[in-house]
């Protein structure tokens, strides 16, 4: 289960007091609560990559320093590459019903409309029941507006000029006293569609072009309806694990919680004492029990290991006017897109398997998300890809307490394509050690967020760099409050240039692959905007609405 945007300080279990989650609580009591759980990018698309694939996002492709840090667009050409090799492909040929349920954003199409290089069952999955691109503000009606507004009313200017063009055709036309033909037809009626298009754009075209379900490779809802989404998505993981409960499976559950525009049904509304963000979390943490609970009456507690986490921190900059509607990262500092800042990247990591990993455990341990993929494809019986290098680690020798130590020395925080720092578990002393190289200018001044965008930046004027770098011990410093004197300390120069040899060996590792992320990539192409119906008019409605009785 991987949670959206959760802050590690918005659980009860890592320190919160005033949000109720008690069972993903009761799931670290059950099992291992690992306390520092690094994902490998502070965004979506990245984060997820690495996940996926058990490698930097770089590797693949998937990171960029430009516009689009994440897939902006279903009808962009990025994706994760069909060359990728993910955890779920290894774990269907080793004869695992593979499933995943809930959020993809890892791209669709790669060059034609049905082409699905980059769907989820085209990377291993034998289905796929969920949202193909992400929430935004734009999938609620009536919300502010979050995805490219530039972009926006520069296709409107455009659609108008054309519009304005064709009209001066029509009248040319008419004023030569020419009989009306069907070239005449063809220009109004193009006249008309344009003048749609351009009404489109302007009220909520991307809700119906980006807020889609889809199961398989069905359309089945467009726009998706936001009050029904998290009940459905409850009745899919019932349905899955009880097709499934005979024969080994892989379930994927991705939660849509707790990203903007935090979607909460009435069950939950006003039940926090944070507001609409408190309620989202509270909901998510109802709905880790229905999928705990699923697993257990299934009789399928006992062999069946169930893993939680988020894919990366909360956002800061995340507000509705002066309200704020972002995640809170506890003593960490940062948050979602700040390069390597901590409490953008570590998210709460915990592991349950009754009679194989114990329980009420607390691993202090440098692991990452990409450690998953590693983990899961050991204990599918599976091999890993021998022809590229596999960032994770296995976790099941620290889990089950056959060894005391993470099989990571470092672990390299990028922001975009840029290396912002570096972390070093000094396994002789016990010390970790983190280097920031660059670090993003807050704004305003003072704040601990980028309040004039929406995420920091990863490059240019809006990043310091630091020469020499910055560098904390985080056992001592989690908060990273106090960086070490580089002239007093006698430790400085010895732990930075251990830092430095690694990160040029790492380096010499990553080499020159397609970036997925990239202005043509990102582009938005209208022959590859997924559409049930006849594009522009994408609308349908296709699901089985019956799904009273699971929000309580």
């Amino acid at each position: 289960m991987l949670a959206d945007d959760l802050g590690i300080g918005d659980i009860g279990c890592y320190g919160n007091t005033t949000i109720r989650t008690p069972n993903i609580d009761k799931l670290a009591n059950d099992g291992v609560k690992l306390t520092q759980h690094i994902a490998a990018a502070p965004l979506c698309t990245p984060s997820r990559a690495a996940f996926m694939t058990g490698r930097y996002a770089l590797r693949s492709g998937m990171d960029s320093c430009g516009g689009a840090r994440v897939i902006k667009w279903l009808g962009s050409s990025g994706g994760l590459p069909p060359n990728e090799t993910t955890f779920a492909s290894i774990l269907q040929k080793q004869g695992y019903t593979t499933g995943i349920i809930g959020k993809w954003h890892l791209g669709m199409n790669c060059e034609s409309l049905n082409d699905h290089c980059h769907h989820p069952l085209n990377h291993g999955f034998h289905y796929f029941y969920g949202m193909p691109h992400s929430l935004i503000n734009e999938c609620q009606p009536g919300g502010l507006p979050e995805i490219e507004v530039p972009f926006r009313a520069q296709l409107t200017l455009l659609t108008q000029i054309m519009a304005f063009a064709v009209m001066t055709l029509v009248i040319a036309r008419y004023s030569n006293m020419v009989a009306i033909n069907w070239k005449i037809i063809f220009y109004s009626a193009l006249f008309v569609i344009l003048f749609f298009i351009t009404w489109y754009i302007k009220y909520g075209f991307i809700q119906y072009w980006s807020c889609i379900i889809m199961r398989n490779h069905e359309i089945i809802e467009q726009p998706m309806n936001l009050e029904r989404t998290t009940p459905q998505m409850l009745r899919e993981v019932q349905h899955f694990i009880d097709r499934n409960k005979e024969t080994p499976f892989l379930l994927f559950v991705s939660f849509l919680h707790v990203h903007t525009p935090l979607i909460t049904t009435k069950a939950f509304i006003g039940k926090s004492k944070h507001g609409r963000y408190g309620d989202n979390v509270q909901e998510m943490d109802f709905m880790v029990g229905s999928v705990v609970n699923a697993i257990d009456n299934a009789g399928l507690k006992n062999n069946t290991m169930i893993y939680f986490a988020s894919d990366h921190g909360g956002h800061l900059e995340a507000k509705d006017g002066k309200l704020q509607t972002g995640g809170w990262n506890g003593i960490y500092r940062g948050g979602k897109g700040m390069g390597g800042w901590e409490g953008g990247i570590r998210v709460p990591g915990i592991v349950r398997w009754p009679g194989i990993i114990p329980s009420d455990v607390k691993i202090d341990e440098p692991t990452s998300l990409m450690d998953i993929y590693p983990t899961v494809v050991h204990l599918g019986g599976g091999e890993l890809p021998k022809d590229r290098i596999i960032d994770g680690r296995n976790l099941m020798p620290l889990l089950t307490k056959k060894t005391h130590h993470s099989e990571h020395e470092f672990l390299f925080h990028y922001c975009g394509t840029q290396l912002h720092a570096v972390r070093w578990h000094q396994k002789e002393s016990g010390a970790i050690w983190k280097a920031h190289y660059i670090t993003p200018v807050f704004f305003p001044e003072g704040a601990v967020g980028c309040y004039n965008m929406r995420f920091c930046a990863c490059e240019g004027d809006h990043v310091h760099h630091h020469d020499p770098p910055l560098l904390f011990e985080l056992l001592a410093d989690p908060s990273e409050s106090k960086p070490l004197d580089s002239h007093v300390d006698p430790q400085y120069k010895s732990v930075l240039h251990r830092i430095k040899t690694a990160v040029t060996e790492h380096q010499k590792t990553i080499s020159v692959v397609p970036q997925q992320l990239s202005f043509f990539y990102s582009l938005w192409k209208p022959w590859l905007q997924p559409c049930c119906g006849t594009f522009p008019f994408c609308w349908c409605d296709k699901e089985d609405h019956n799904v009273k009785g699971l929000l309580g």
